[in-house]
């Protein structure tokens, strides 16, 4: 990774970064989808609430795409979130059912659950990659074990919820005349979106997980705290995983052991798509959001189609997927250059 000493005042344009530029590849792509999918396949694409429905059902997996980009721009991988969902899920909704804690204290309550246990598998799985030096996926991979398990623990079967404060939240939606309804967990997703962009972009945590992953020797260079950026993005995408796990209740009203199966796969398949590369230093949450809109494109587009074998979509996600790899590959050896910090990350001296 080289740095480069740029000059906001220089007349010179600025060449676009490998970051900016990927994520465009894959909003392109989308816009494309789902224009074809309005010409030839109809009503269902042309009705604006298909877009609010896609970000409804979705929602859970738009905060775990942003979770899993954090990680892997710092070069790192977490393949526990999808364990991490489902243990938050069950937990909160077996609370709902069991504790006897009616009205907003008890949605708080399991709100603060829901993000403990998120924290805590961070803090851990944090600690044993960033201060002991194991290998992420070896720590996540078995804290997906352990979250799984401890779930089954919990509860083997579905949990409805039936907590009246809970459910009245759940009614809670932005409805546009003429255009749709937006459902919270939608609303706090875009939220959580829009803030991780920000920590990215304008925080020090966010420029130390890009240079980070770009290059860990430079990164030390530049007087980065290398061990706690790293620790901190595991924390985050903790917290993350556990509140993703709130939003998917708020959207199916029950717990199940069933809850974010292949969602971890679904989150790293989601950034990558939208432009993060598993090496680190390049990424965006919102090439992330359209990487979760195209996956849930293709699925609707297989629905609508009438294609009811389940083995064509896994064959139209994992050939969208190989696309954007071959891509990324092809854009990043044209450009014939060693990958560069993006010229927003700075660092003053303390």
């Amino acid at each position: 990774m080289t740095v480069k000493a740029t000059s906001r005042n220089s007349g010179n344009r600025q060449p676009m970064t490998d970051t900016k530029l990927l994520m465009l590849i894959a909003i392109g792509i989308f816009v494309v989808m789902y224009g074809a999918a309005m010409l030839f396949i109809g009503k269902r694409f042309l009705n604006t609430q298909e877009i609010f429905n896609l970000l409804n059902n979705n929602a859970y997996l738009i905060i775990l795409g942003c979770s899993l980009t954090i990680v892997m721009i710092g070069g790192g991988i977490d393949i526990s979130v999808g364990g991490v969902v489902c243990l938050s899920a069950m937990s909160c909704a077996k609370f709902l059912q069991t504790s006897g804690m009616e009205g907003v204290p008890g949605v708080i309550v399991s709100l603060l659950l829901a993000l403990g246990i998120g924290l805590l598998f961070g803090l851990e799985q944090g600690f044993l990659v960033s201060y002991l030096g194991i290998q992420p996926f070896i720590v996540t991979l078995a804290g997906m074990f352990l979250s799984r398990g401890v779930t089954t623990m919990i509860s083997s079967e579905n949990v409805p919820i039936k907590h009246e404060a809970f459910l009245e939240m759940k009614k809670t939606a932005l409805q546009i005349p003429s255009v749709g309804k937006l459902e919270l967990g939608a609303i706090i997703a875009l939220l959580i979106l829009l803030l991780m962009y920000l920590l990215l972009r304008h925080h020090r945590l966010g420029r130390s997980i890009y240079a980070l992953g770009g290059n860990q020797q430079s990164a030390l260079m530049l007087g980065i705290n290398v061990k706690r950026s790293r620790f901190l993005s595991y924390v985050i995408s903790g917290v993350l995983s556990g509140l993703a796990g709130y939003i998917f209740i708020m959207h199916a009203s029950s717990g199940k052991t069933s809850i974010g199966l292949r969602s971890e796969m679904d989150a790293i398949a989601s950034a990558i798509i939208g432009g993060t590369l598993l090496t680190g230093g390049v990424g965006n949450v919102f090439g992330a959001f359209f990487g979760v809109m195209i996956l849930s494109t293709i699925q609707e587009i297989m629905a609508a189609s009438k294609v009811q074998e389940s083995y064509w979509q896994e064959i139209a996600s994992g050939s969208m997927l190989a696309l954007f790899i071959l891509m990324q590959s092809v854009v990043l050896s044209r450009r014939g250059k060693k990958m560069s910090l993006p010229a927003w990350i700075k660092f003053k001296k303390e």
